[in-house]
């Protein structure tokens, strides 16, 4: 993206595309984004903290390639093919995602200039931004609005059945947040069977599984050794 410069990157616990929600606002993962240093202007942050939600705009980092007209919805089972501007794949003619966020506060650092916590953030660790807008109610909600065929129920999650000695491994701070990610079925959608381990990695640990029905159940947890 010549024309566009990155003013700043998100930093979170997910580090693989593998597990991440297929929406923003899903799951209140904190992430904090660290701007560079030709955009920590105090002023440029001025009135900000009067929002509660914020858009990001930001690079699909993980997907640059040819785009396909044609892409794969999640939604659809993964085995329907739908035109690409009816989607949110991240196989698009300008590799740029949208996400709305909850602001959750703005620090002004000697280091690092100003940092802003946000929730919900359905994007990679490390994912380059290239610009913020507040969340305006009257003009960003529309109470008339469809789903398409978008039409799943967040609410519709699986049961996770997880040991205590599995899920003792994970930080306190942490499981809360990795139980709803389970939660919401981060298998692939083309590929989804009930003989089939999988495995996705959050923050610092590698997490295995398996599906049967509603239920998924979590056969190991094991925290990657610090080098």
């Amino acid at each position: 993206m010549e024309n566009l410069k990155i003013i700043a990157r998100i930093y979170n616990d997910y580090t693989e595309k593998f597990g991440i929600p297929r929406q923003s606002g899903i799951i209140d993962i904190e992430s904090k984004i660290i701007f560079e240093p030709e955009f920590r202007n105090r002023e440029a942050f001025r009135g900000l903290e009067q929002y509660n939600y914020l858009w990001l705009l930001w690079d699909f980092s993980e997907s640059h390639g040819e785009w396909s007209p044609t892409v794969r919805p999640p939604k659809l089972g993964g085995n329907t093919r739908m035109g690409v501007f009816a989607t949110r794949s991240p196989f698009r003619p300008n590799s740029i995602g949208l996400s709305s966020v909850k602001l959750k506060k703005i620090e002004f650092t000697q280091d690092k200039g100003p940092v802003i916590t946000v929730l919900g953030a359905d994007i990679l660790n490390g994912t380059p931004i290239y610009d913020i807008k507040p969340y305006i109610k009257y003009a960003d909600s529309h109470e008339d609005a469809n789903n398409g065929f978008a039409l799943s129920d967040i609410s519709d999650s699986l049961y996770v059945e997880i040991s205590e000695n599995m899920l003792s491994v994970v930080g306190s701070e942490k499981r809360d947040i990795l139980l709803k990610i389970l939660s919401q079925d981060p298998r692939p959608a083309y590929k989804q069977d009930n003989q089939t381990e999988y495995g996705i990695k959050f923050a610092e640990y590698n997490i295995k599984f398996k599906v049967n029905g509603k239920k998924l159940t979590v056969t190991e947890i094991e925290k990657e050794k610090e080098p």
